[in-house]
């Protein structure tokens, strides 16, 4: 049976014009390839470069405020336009002669970027609420959305259900994930449900102690989350090869900070071996 593996280099840079692609990328691959063995480049394997980082190295970038202007003049047909709450997306024939959304144009990893990103996600949100077409749109959100950018995220995968859990690991992993149903040691816990400060009480205790005897790495500050283990064993037994909580570590080596603002998903913790009484809402 034949295989296919699908794999990026680390220590890619940042891309400016100007830098020759064939240098970085080829770098890039002799590293890895020394890494981590498996990696390395053989005889029919195919290195596929995106036509972003391409147009990076070319100089082709404009002001953020010239995006519009831009799309027009890529454009030399227009094929279809949609309205949505965010103003009008273009489809349209760029001049090398691609049909695609707004001409390939984007604002996405520009230098003068954002250096404060709030992620808010919304579970079981659906575009609908967003573009108003059924009269049920939600205007807060909408006022959100209209100065934000907009994703979806599903991690359905052929005989694998889409979840909560899965969806925020696979969010913190950036690669296909998998969540776990309730833990087996007869607790009950949720594991998409179960993160506290450390502090906080879980069924009379606190929630670092409680982290400390699931994982043997007790803990009196910062966040835990009670379901790890469960969560990084069952993706480790995967077939994705997806690093739990791969996007924290990097903001870490880059010397990012990380919060976590609310939690609202009002689900009711309880331990079962606890009084019936000892109940946190995260």
């Amino acid at each position: 049976m034949g295989e296919l593996r699908v794999w990026a280099p680390d220590g890619m840079p940042e891309v400016r014009a100007g830098d020759d692609l064939v240098v970085l990328v080829g770098a890039a691959l002799a590293a890895d390839g020394a890494a981590h063995p498996g990696h390395a480049l053989v005889d029919g394997d195919v290195v596929v470069v995106t036509s972003k980082v391409v147009s990076k190295a070319e100089g082709r970038a404009v002001a953020a405020d010239d995006r519009e202007q831009a799309i027009t003049d890529e454009t030399v047909r227009v094929v279809a336009t949609r309205s949505h709450a965010q103003g009008v997306t273009r489809i349209v024939e760029n001049r090398l002669g691609l049909v695609m959304a707004a001409a390939g144009v984007d604002a996405s990893n520009t230098p003068d970027g954002a250096h404060r990103v709030l992620l808010f996600v919304v579970p079981g949100l659906a575009w609908r609420d967003l573009d108003g077409k059924d009269g049920k749109a939600l205007p807060h959100l909408r006022r959100l959305t209209g100065q934000s950018a907009v994703a979806n995220l599903s991690s359905r995968a052929p005989k694998l259900r889409s979840d909560l859990a899965s969806g925020y690991v696979t969010l913190g992993a950036g690669n296909k994930a998998v969540g776990v149903g309730p833990t087996d040691d007869g607790s009950g816990l949720q594991p998409d449900g179960a993160a506290f400060e450390a502090g906080e009480a879980v069924g009379g205790q606190p929630a670092g102690a409680v982290f400390g005897r699931r994982t043997g790495r007790p803990t009196d500050r910062g966040l835990v989350h009670l379901g790890i283990a469960e969560t990084i064993g069952a993706n480790r037994d995967s077939s994705f090869g997806a690093e739990v909580g791969a996007l924290g570590d990097s903001l870490a080596d880059a010397g990012w900070s990380r919060a976590v603002i609310a939690n609202g998903d009002g689900t009711d913790i309880e331990l079962a071996n606890e009084a019936a009484d000892r109940r946190h809402r995260t």
